[in-house]
């Protein structure tokens, strides 16, 4: 049986990534005032040095920050001025105090899936922006745990699993990233429910998931098709295994 449902944060239960996106926006217009930005493949660039950035700064909004102001003084051969430099940390700070909007009807979802199971919120990112967020938007109270990791892989969920006593079997996931959320979960033998959100960072649209991994997982299109995603899984789980 299905014992523990865990949530992800960013962009399952509160809006996250249109934030980032109008932060790289407004890079782009700061950068392209000194460099032609097809020819300079910002995008491109930006995303590998965010991917290279991330084992020193993490994930979240001042990894995105710093590595912003790298990309920048490397794609303007260091003619970006102090002020532009600015500009780009106040971006950064924009998207670090953003409000906290929750997802339509994740609450009620959340609220459903707690009568029947206990639930955990596992997030990632910056500690400081996730905790504040997590204080931001109510939802606190509803789960047993609340887990901030520095990386979503097989090794943190293990972890959790480890200190709740429970097999992976045992476990299902509630998140919008296939890479994050539902992969290394699947791995180790527990469920997953996919819920996409309409934009996903480009990092996390990687993943080795196949058509043979479709029975241990739900995809639903908004948070009102989480409880009755959980209640299939439970019904698969504690089904007879074939002879």
């Amino acid at each position: 049986m299905i014992e523990l449902v865990g949530f992800d944060g960013d962009d399952t239960l509160w809006h996250s990534e249109g934030y980032y996106r109008v932060a790289h926006a407004a890079f782009e217009g700061i950068v392209g005032h000194y460099v032609d930005l097809a020819d300079a493949g910002l995008h491109e660039r930006l995303l590998a040095t965010e991917r290279r950035n991330i084992k020193l700064f993490g994930y979240g909004a001042k990894g995105m920050t710093l590595s912003m102001v790298e990309a920048a003084i490397a794609i303007t051969n260091e003619r970006i001025s102090a002020a532009d430099i600015h500009r780009i940390v106040t971006l950064g700070k924009e998207v670090m105090s953003h409000p906290v909007e929750l997802l339509p009807g994740i609450r009620e979802a959340v609220e459903a899936v707690a009568r029947e199971h206990r639930v955990v919120l596992i997030t990632k990112g910056d500690l400081f922006h996730q905790e504040a967020k997590v204080q931001a938007c109510g939802l606190a109270g509803l789960f047993h745990r609340i887990e901030i990791v520095s990386e979503k892989d097989v090794r943190a969920y293990d972890r959790v699993l480890g200190e709740f006593g429970l097999a992976p079997g045992q476990f299902a996931m509630v998140g919008n990233s296939l890479r994050s959320d539902i992969e290394p979960v699947l791995r180790l033998g527990g469920w997953g429910v996919h819920m996409p959100y309409h934009v996903t960072w480009a990092h996390e649209l990687e993943h080795g998931l196949g058509p043979e991994d479709a029975a241990r997982m739900e995809t639903v299109q908004g948070a009102d098709g989480i409880p009755a995603a959980i209640a299939a899984l439970r019904e698969r789980a504690s089904a007879p295994s074939p002879r």
